[in-house]
């Protein structure tokens, strides 16, 4: 009788931490896809209390996959733990598919542009028109190969180390070739954005790289969906103010779309 009794307190043991181990799977995948959760939310999604939520958390704490912060948890700087391109790629697929359409109608005649590295922005180098005349500079893995086949356009490689998990290429030496830049437009991307914060990202390597290439450029333009609206992350690399045109989708609240244009920028809501 003891050995069932042991045998079956064992299973149980075992049932309860697979139970945990998948609840903190889903717990990390939904910070990733909504940049940031909160305690009372996943409590209520899972049924169980705040206080095993914490526990969750603190636990997703200790192996740098999330990062507390009060009354929730966002992503953690942490390249080991960051989205592959490939999923969000797939994320919000239709609003930036849009954005990136609308983005098109900001391309110049002719000239030369920057293309920043991000999901959005490897989508709107899929939609350039074929016949665009274009020097374009990036820093981007996906947008090379996309315009590699464009006899029309010229591109340039900003070279560096390669961040495998976004195929961007962000280090000192992409930084000293965009320094000696002067382009038309930039097409920039963000992982967060608020009327109060500004632009924002995780990554420290790519503040110095996304301020060096809107120093080089004339205009610029960025790009965003609904997802990255308060959701300010870890460093500003731009206020508002210094963006010239703002791309974004139609879930974006009107209240916010309002704010920024306050700031200074044109602010483009496309439905």
């Amino acid at each position: 009788m003891a050995s069932e009794n042991v045998n079956m307190t064992t299973h149980q043991t075992q049932e309860r931490t697979k139970f945990q181990s998948e609840r903190q799977r889903e717990i990390a995948q939904l910070v990733y896809d909504k940049g940031r959760v909160e305690v009372s939310e996943l409590a209520s999604r899972f049924s169980v209390t705040t206080e095993t939520i914490r526990r969750d958390l603190s636990v997703l704490a200790q192996n740098y996959v999330v990062r507390r912060v009060h009354g929730g948890a966002i992503a953690y700087e942490s390249l080991r733990h960051e989205p592959m391109l490939i999923v969000r790629d797939t994320q919000n697929a239709e609003e930036k598919r849009k954005v990136a359409r609308r983005a098109v109608e900001e391309l110049p005649r002719e000239g030369s542009i920057i293309i920043d590295s991000g999901s959005t922005l490897g989508i709107f180098a899929d939609m350039m028109p074929e016949d665009q005349e274009l020097t374009v500079f990036t820093n981007s893995v996906p947008v090379i190969q996309s315009l590699s086949t464009r006899d029309s356009i010229d591109v340039n490689v900003i070279g560096g180390f390669l961040r495998k998990n976004t195929m961007a290429m962000v280090d000192a030496s992409s930084i000293d070739m965009v320094r000696d830049l002067v382009v038309d437009v930039l097409f920039i991307s963000c992982d967060g954005v608020s009327p109060e914060r500004g632009f924002t990202t995780p990554y420290r390597d790519e503040v110095a790289i996304k301020r060096a290439m809107m120093a080089a450029a004339r205009w610029v333009v960025m790009l965003f969906d609904h997802t990255k609206v308060g959701n300010d992350q870890l460093l500003r690399f731009a206020a508002v103010d210094e963006i010239d045109t703002i791309i974004t989708d139609g879930g974006v609240p009107m209240a916010t779309i309002h704010a920024l244009q306050d700031l200074g920028p044109q602010v483009i809501r496309v439905e």
